[in-house]
């Protein structure tokens, strides 16, 4: 007698999040972990180099965009590639490029050859993202896929910041290449590992329908209790339509959703990087000491990671995108209340600290969300494009400060300036929550008009 079909969907969303999907999540946090390390390292090396190379510290402007870039085009490859080929494939491989990319600039000796070696780690560094965030919804239940993705993000943060701690010491006792070494074995050996132990998400085998061996073997660790004969069934999340294209963002009445995700996310990152940017500028012009300054900007990231592991637990239980608009509208509120804050260093800490905890936390947010909103079949693509349409507003929000600092915007001014990004990415977030609320009411009602034809 032939085993009853399963229900892929209600197998991971009504059971447990176990530890296999515990040990899945902390996996790609521990590749976004380095992923964040590499990202800042140009930035901590950047005096040594200037030295190292005898150059003027603009020279690695160039540099500087050409990661950005890098990123960007990383993010809307490894996206769309991902959908076709697997999570897994695409993430490994971004980890081996940034890895033997950082290695090899290591040894650069000149602008020219960093410029190269940075657009190629971005590029991998890009690959890794989407896949990430992909890969952990897709192995965790829906009630807690939000938290879940914005914990497993906050390995980003930490590379990023105690990969600041470790490059001190690596450029005090053996010099700046020490930290792209350092920086390029890491990935390569965290590489061996995925492939070893890092599973393909089983929602993208059901899709694709090529694997029913491999994806058996990954939901088993999921449910032991499984039968090794068992017939899996799609769920309506994986089953709906898609292919793996950038137009398929747009078909299903998708577009508009699509278009005002890409305006959070611009505007988001346009923000953030604003302000990680110009922070410690525009405090220390004001008045402050450059160490205090220093201190008090890494109140931007500390706000931030507590918002991460927060906000995670809010989008799970009420309607996400509606508490996106609001963390969004607090951001706003927070950044205008920084320009207002003048010298005082508490004032200062606190007014960062909040902007850390809506802005990071609402652009992690906004990952999680993005990778809620698509189906299986194109959810790559959707986050991939997300982030690289925000990685833009990464390359905009830096120049827009330089020009405004140009043309010498007081802080007050400054600061409502940027308040204007994050209020666009709120009336974004509101506008989605309204749009989705409204085509959950239409469905409801096609059903119950389906129902009473029926009877």
């Amino acid at each position: 007698m032939p085993q009853p079909s399963i229900d892929l969907r209600a197998l991971i969303d009504e059971r447990p999040f176990g530890r296999y999907q515990i040990f899945v999540t902390a996996l790609c946090g521990l590749i976004v972990f380095l992923d964040g390390f590499d990202t800042q390292a140009i930035g901590y090396v950047a005096p040594a180099i200037v030295h190292a190379l005898g150059i003027d510290r603009s020279a690695l402007s160039p540099v500087f965009s050409a990661s950005l870039v890098g990123l960007t085009l990383g993010a809307l490859i490894g996206g769309p590639v991902s959908d076709r080929v697997g999570r897994r494939p695409v993430l490994i491989a971004g980890m081996l490029i940034f890895g033997a990319m950082s290695l090899a600039t290591a040894f650069a000796s000149s602008v020219t050859s960093l410029l190269v070696l940075r657009l190629l780690t971005g590029i991998g560094l890009g690959c890794v993202m989407p896949n990430a965030i992909a890969l952990t919804g897709e192995f965790a239940p829906a009630r807690v896929r939000s938290t879940a993705i914005m914990v497993m993000f906050c390995g980003f943060s930490l590379g990023a910041a105690l990969g600041g701690l470790a490059a001190a010491g690596l450029i005090r006792d053996y010099g700046w290449p020490s930290v792209f070494i350092v920086g390029g074995l890491l990935p390569l050996a965290a590489a061996l590992l995925a492939w070893r132990h890092l599973p393909e998400s089983p929602r993208f085998l059901i899709v694709h329908a090529k694997h029913p061996a491999r994806l058996l073997a990954v939901l088993r660790k999921l449910a032991p209790d499984l039968p090794e004969d068992a017939r899996i069934d799609s769920g309506v999340d994986v089953h709906a339509k898609g292919h793996a294209s950038v137009s398929a963002l747009f078909a299903d009445k998708r577009g508009r959703i699509t278009v005002l995700l890409w305006v959070i996310f611009f505007m988001s990152l346009m923000d953030l990087y604003f302000l990680s940017s110009w922070l410690p500028t525009v405090i220390h012009d004001a008045g402050i000491a450059l160490d205090t300054a220093a201190i008090i900007t890494s109140m931007l990231q500390i706000g931030g990671t507590l918002g991460t592991l927060t906000l995670g637990r809010v989008f799970d239980r009420v309607p996400p995108f509606k508490a996106l608009g609001v963390v969004y509208l607090g951001a706003a509120v927070c950044v205008v209340l920084v320009g207002l804050a003048g010298t005082s260093v508490s004032v200062l800490a606190a007014t960062i600290f909040g902007a850390g905890f809506c802005v990071v936390g609402g652009q992690i947010g906004a990952n999680a969300l993005a990778a809620r909103t698509y189906p299986t079949a194109i959810r790559g693509t959707g986050v991939g494009w997300a982030l690289g349409i925000g990685r833009i507003g990464s390359i905009v929000g830096p120049m827009v400060g330089g020009v405004l600092l140009a043309l010498h915007w007081d802080p007050q001014h400054l600061f409502m300036m940027a308040a204007v990004p994050v209020t666009i990415a709120g009336v974004a977030a509101f506008t989605i929550s309204a749009v989705v609320q409204r085509e959950a009411k239409l469905e409801a009602r096609r059903v119950a008009r389906t129902a009473s034809d029926a009877v």
